[in-house]
């Protein structure tokens, strides 16, 4: 019998990196691939728990075990690069003398060094990149010099392909370059090697990003859409039991979040949050939740336990009729539910993702990131969404996020952005589905490693 071809898959520790890396997983499973997830000591005992007993999982160590707490961030991504070039190395070296020798190794684009890790071995390496094409488009420009930086308050930056983009539509590392040093230069290098790899992966469909994708093709660049990374059942239903990204960093309150959406009437309630990483401020979170509270709609608020505490005083008790707070929900059921009529989102890319896919319209209110941009997207390009306006302190007011709840919920332009909703949750269903964009973009990648 003929090997099966094995590929290793190496995602960022961050939840949400890692979990469209569990459902390519999962794709490329489903086309007869032997698939070695690799995780690090930072979240190794999570991934333990996977459900998925057709793909295995091999923790490496990145060095946090014996890390200070006082550590910094530029020494924590330079302590986990060290020890991490050295464990994978071993790791690949045990694998090559194994029964099933890899052939390629799939790795997060937030490390580009992977790619020479695995060639010294030889096998090859594709990036594997989270975000939007838009956003891959802008860094790449930005780390080829064709954004002056510092940007000038009011100028507006023109790049191929993309709509004209004001300064609040950029990625906020662009913007800030002195507040993450760090983290700008993570997202830059992303493309220090970008046309050494034969292959470069996006969580993306064609149909969502098509001009930009055309105009990475233009450029030589090597580029495959394979996304939307989210679990088939939402999509094509084409994989068996494949219901849930399969990793919960945070405990998801799945009964509760469920039983009281039963209870709504259709398209009524805002389902509002933020993700994994977000933090607001006390006065923003007062606002916030006076907005939710003066809009009379029902609402589903996320707000994690460490956050809680910013909860105006007995905001709870008064709005017990309304609402629901949780420390996590189950996203995907939640936005699947006849009851949600809009998502107020902090626009990451994975949340973009599962609204469109999904057939939600968002009230856009992004924090950092990638996520100005994507809220750009949503608004003007995609319409399927308003975006809350900051007022001069750089707050969203309680009148403002009422007014694009409203619009969203109530309004002539919401019932045109459900519309569109639908359209791309139809199209996204199409990418993935047998003989779509996406999957003839991971046939074709399996296929020809087989033959390699």
């Amino acid at each position: 019998m003929e090997r099966p071809t094995h590929i290793l898959l190496f995602a960022y520790p961050l939840q949400g990196h890692i979990n469209p890396f569990l459902q390519f997983s999962k794709r490329l499973v489903s086309k007869g691939v032997r698939v070695t997830f690799v995780s690090t000591t930072r979240i190794g005992n999570s991934m333990q728990d996977l459900p998925s007993h057709s793909i295995s999982v091999e923790i490496i160590s990145d060095g946090s075990e014996n890390a200070e707490d006082s550590e910094s961030l530029d020494a924590a991504l330079e302590r986990y690069k060290l020890h991490v070039s050295q464990s994978l190395a071993k790791l690949i070296e045990k694998h090559n003398s194994s029964q099933y020798p890899p052939k390629m190794v799939v790795y997060d684009s937030f490390m580009p060094w992977v790619l020479d890790i695995a060639r010294q071995f030889g096998i090859d390496g594709a990036p594997f990149f989270t975000q939007s094409c838009v956003i891959n488009a802008i860094y790449y420009h930005a780390n080829h010099g064709a954004i002056q930086m510092p940007i000038e308050e009011g100028a507006s930056i023109s790049l191929p392909s993309i709509p004209s983009l004001r300064i609040d539509d950029l990625p906020s590392f662009l913007c800030d370059k002195g507040l993450y040093p760090a983290l700008l230069k993570l997202v830059l290098n992303q493309f220090s090697n970008i046309l050494e790899a034969n292959w470069l992966l996006c969580n993306t469909f064609n149909e969502l990003e098509n001009e930009v994708v055309n105009w990475m093709t233009s450029q030589q660049w090597r580029v495959k859409t394979i996304g939307p990374t989210i679990p088939s059942i939402y999509l094509d239903k084409r994989l068996e039991d494949d219901k849930e990204y399969g990793l919960h960093l945070f405990k998801p309150d799945v009964d509760a979040c469920i039983k009281w959406l039963d209870t709504k009437e259709t398209h009524s309630v805002v389902y509002t949050s933020f993700g994994s990483l977000a933090s607001l401020g006390e006065e923003q979170m007062d606002e916030l939740s006076r907005g939710l509270k003066n809009s009379n709609c029902h609402f589903l608020w996320v707000v994690r336990e460490t956050e809680q505490k910013k909860l105006p005083p007995n905001f709870l008790e008064e709005t017990s009729e309304k609402g629901l707070v949780v420390s996590w929900c189950p996203q995907l059921e939640v936005l699947a539910h006849k009851a949600i009529g809009c998502f107020m989102t902090h626009c990451g890319w994975n949340s973009t993702l599962e609204a469109l896919s999904l057939g939600v319209p968002m009230v856009a209110m992004p924090q950092w990131t990638d996520q100005p941009t994507n809220a750009k997207f949503i608004v003007d390009v995609w319409k399927v969404g308003v975006r809350i306006k900051l007022d001069e302190r750089g707050i969203a007011t309680k009148e403002e996020i009422e007014l694009c709840i409203r619009e969203v919920i109530e309004g002539e332009r919401g019932k045109q952005m459900k519309m569109n909703s639908v359209r791309w949750k139809e199209l996204a269903k199409e990418a993935v589905d047998k003989g779509g964009s996406s999957d003839k973009n991971i046939e074709e990648f399996v296929a020809k490693l087989s033959q390699s």
